[in-house]
């Protein structure tokens, strides 16, 4: 399960598995979540350790991916035939005796086989055959989910825990006849399914499995901006986008994938998986991990239809609405989606995970900092600003991404624009300036700091090892893995650089024809993720954390292009995403280099999930926009977008009114540029009692991560974060310390029927109850807080 909820500029945040929306201004990441990009956990290359069958991270905490007690009859994968002898690769590329070479991190070596059987068969019939299934199924319901009020998104996690028994039933159904297609011998069945398709299936399906973020601009420019892009060029676009990152990937290896220094420590937890799925056989009568998520996803399939349609008031129970339903403030604290969600509980697992994130997959210490940044932003500070009525927000609701006039009123941004839907400057000074609450316009400030939090943090506590591990990749021989990686052939550079040429110039092409944003902005745009992809890669595959620098490209076209929406957000799109999404490729890239994967593969692979996710998402998008009635309005609802509303706010904000007028000095936001500074001092104290008292309570205190909340707020519903928290509690808490066999074995599996049978049951009841309604009573009304969103406690 990953995260689809989108931050303050309704992007999804950087989010891996565990989910953790990372301190970026805002959190800004490719929708896609790789199988081997899992988690920005802090401290993670320092607290990693593999001690027998668990992994353990942040301050101590397991997070392992327990011993699977496997399906009786389940014949185990075979030995690699190098296992038989110490492996050491020669000059001639042979394997010798000689003492046994491992990687000269512990890290690394506690999680990474340092033995290969280059006999062993990856690219089979069943990695297409299932990885076109999970695309499709992972593409399919994360688009159709991504329009909904609560946003669920299937990640790696469900599509390796679902291929490993697919692979095993059809290794032992199909026929094993051989086939001979013009010369190529291949067979529907080569043998025992192996760990090297696992990984291949699983790299297929979750490639480009999110909602890419060009679709972001397609929704906008259909749904707010009436300037339909066409099914055409939305898909050029959004192939451009999302393969140019690849290019940026391949030219990168060298430095980002091949030296053992860039570690990319969020793979290794995706390793640990894998291996114990293929090396570890226990075949007890224990209940099978299977057998877990079958069960909990037929419990969540079936339940669903209670919150979802019998009953929607499950969904958030509010006390304080329910206790005082005509107090303005009580309903503005007690809401869900426009409230700071305070004593607001819910029945639905969708409330709980679709947001953040599966609470399961998040270790209990950084979901303290995280609640604890939440409760001192959105319980706190936010009610201090809004009810001192600061900037003359009293007037609007407490919690929403949308615009306003100076009254109050919804701001329209059609009596601002000229027919080719740029800024009228006439018609601006006539109407009047936009306006947003007073926590959209914090989140936006904190955003600043955040950012500028991380990178101290980072130089902080990596900066040293940062330096020793870029002079260690330009000095340190080969290791094990490289030497052993050599025997594959390498996919040549310039498939990569013929790649590049073709999607630049296609992305000139979609630009310059239907008007987006000049050539020479494309050129702009393009050479943002050639300058930061190596560094900022850096940073990532050695700390762990990657540094949000959104920010630079909305300031730039910002200022650039002034009242040009469309304009900002494209240029955003091939400026930040693409490298974004080339660093989720490269992670991916270094997953299959630690699994011995043939780099030719991992090529076609990626590739090919990309462009079928792509088809299949734009497909999606256009069905339900094209189908669903008043889509992306309240009165759509559950088809609310609320990543797209906020994405669309962002757009009139960066783009049609630009960031001059928007925190000039003449602007009532202008003071909220000054927590770039607060945010640079932020990690320093903390930074120095960690140091001074390492064993103290401060050991546990995280800045960036505690301040990172804000990045996702709005558009995700506040009541989320409180259910999420206390899923976590009482999973990572309660029954990681009191049954800890039991989380061991069943955690992720649980989590992982949870999400699935979620997502299954709402496409199900979408198809059945598309022209059926129940009948209204109370239980039908999904939120009694009817004050919270129309308006402000002044005009109460």
């Amino acid at each position: 399960m990953t995260s689809s909820g989108r931050n303050n500029d309704g992007e999804r945040p950087a989010s891996p598995t565990p989910t953790s929306p990372f301190p970026q201004v805002p959190i800004e990441s490719s929708s896609q979540t790789p199988i081997g990009s899992s988690s920005q956990t802090p401290d993670f290359a320092d607290q990693l350790r593999t001690p027998d069958n668990g992994i353990f991270l942040n301050n101590g905490q397991e997070f392992s991916f327990p011993e699977d007690e496997k399906t009786p009859g389940v014949e185990p994968v075979p030995k690699d035939n190098s296992e038989k002898s110490n492996v050491k690769k020669t000059e001639e590329g042979n394997v010798s005796d000689d003492t046994e070479e491992d990687s000269p991190f512990d890290i690394v070596k506690c999680s990474v086989s340092n033995k290969d059987d280059p006999t062993m068969y990856s690219l089979t019939f069943r990695v297409w055959f299932l990885g076109v299934i999970f695309t499709g199924v992972l593409s399919f319901v994360n688009q159709f989910f991504f329009y909904r009020q609560n946003q669920l998104s299937l990640g790696g996690s469900v599509v390796q825990l679902l291929a490993f028994p697919a692979g095993y039933v059809m290794s032992r159904v199909l026929p094993k006849r051989q086939f001979n297609t013009f010369g190529w011998k291949w067979s529907l069945n080569p043998g025992a399914f192996n760990i090297k398709e696992h990984v291949l299936i699983s790299i297929f399906a979750t490639a480009s499995s999110g909602s890419p973020y060009a679709i972001d601009v397609v929704t906008i420019k259909k749904i707010w901006y009436k300037s339909d892009l066409g099914f055409a060029a939305s898909l050029l676009f959004i192939l451009t986008s999302q393969m140019m990152g690849y290019s940026f990937a391949g030219m990168t290896r060298k430095l980002l994938v091949y030296p053992a220094a860039m570690i990319w420590p969020a793979t290794l937890i995706s390793v640990t998986l894998f291996r114990t799925f293929h090396e570890i056989q226990n075949f007890g009568s224990r209940m099978t991990r299977t057998k877990m998520f079958w069960l909990c996803f037929t419990g969540s399939f079936v339940w669903y239809f209670v919150p979802n349609f019998v009953m929607p008031a499950l969904t958030y129970i509010s006390l304080l609405c329910y206790m005082a339903p005509n107090n303005v403030i009580a309903n503005q604290l007690g809401d869900s989606y426009n409230g700071l969600g305070m004593l607001n509980f819910t029945l639905d697992w969708s409330t709980i995970s679709s947001n953040m994130g599966s609470p399961i997959a998040y270790p209990w210490v950084m979901a303290c900092n995280l609640f604890a940044g939440f409760v001192i932003v959105m319980w706190i500070i936010t009610p201090i600003g809004y009810y001192s009525n600061v900037w003359g927000s009293g007037n609007m609701p407490i919690y929403t991404a949308h615009l306003y006039k100076t009254n109050g009123s919804a701001y329209n941004i059609h009596e601002i624009m000229t027919l080719d839907q740029h800024l009228d400057e006439a018609k601006y000074a006539e109407y009047g300036p936009v306006r947003m609450t007073f926590q959209f316009a914090m989140t936006y400030g904190i955003g600043f700091a955040a950012v500028i939090t991380l990178l101290v943090y980072i130089g902080l506590h990596y900066g040293q090892e940062i330096y020793q591990r870029v002079r260690q990749s330009r000095q340190q021989d080969e290791d094990i893995h490289m030497k052993l990686m050599r025997r594959y052939e390498e996919v040549p550079h310039w498939w990569y650089m013929v790649l590049f040429v073709i999607t630049f110039a296609l992305s000139i092409v979609v630009c310059e024809v239907y008007h987006m944003m000049p050539w020479y902005w494309v050129l702009v745009s393009t050479i943002i993720p050639l300058v930061f992809t190596v560094p900022i890669g850096i940073i990532q595959a050695i700390s762990n954390q990657q540094p949000g620098l959104n920010v630079i490209t909305e300031f730039i076209i910002g200022y650039g292009m002034p009242g040009n929406p469309i304009a900002n957000v494209t240029f955003k799109v091939y400026g930040y995403i693409t490298m974004t999404q080339a660093l989720n490729l490269v992670s991916d890239l270094k997953l299959g280099h630690y699994m011995k994967i043939p780099p030719k593969h991992m090529f076609i692979v990626q590739l090919v999930g990309t462009v079928l996710a792509s088809f299949i998402e734009l497909a999606v998008a256009y069905w339900l926009m094209n189908s669903v009635a008043n889509i992306c309005t309240p009165e759509g609802y559950p088809f609310t977008c609320i990543s797209a509303n906020t994405f669309y706010s962002a757009s009139v904000l960066w783009g049609l009114i630009g960031p001059g007028k928007l925190f000039g000095s003449s602007s009532p936001y202008h003071p909220v540029l000054y927590l770039f500074f607060v945010g640079a001092l932020l990690p320093v104290p903390v930074w120095y009692l960690q140091r001074r008292y390492p064993n103290s309570f401060w050991r546990h205190i995280n800045v960036p991560v505690a301040i990172s909340i804000s990045g996702a707020m709005p558009p995700m519903p506040a009541a989320s974060v409180v259910n999420w928290f206390i899923g976590c509690f009482v999973f990572n808490y309660i029954l990681h310390k009191y049954r800890n066999t039991w989380w061991q074995r069943y955690a992720f599996s649980l989590s992982a029927g949870l999400d699935s049978g979620l997502a299954i049951s709402g496409i199900v009841q979408f198809g059945l109850f598309l022209n059926v309604k129940m009948p209204e009573w109370w239980g039908s009304e999904a939120n009694h807080c009817k004050l919270a969103a129309t308006g402000g406690f002044l005009n109460r």
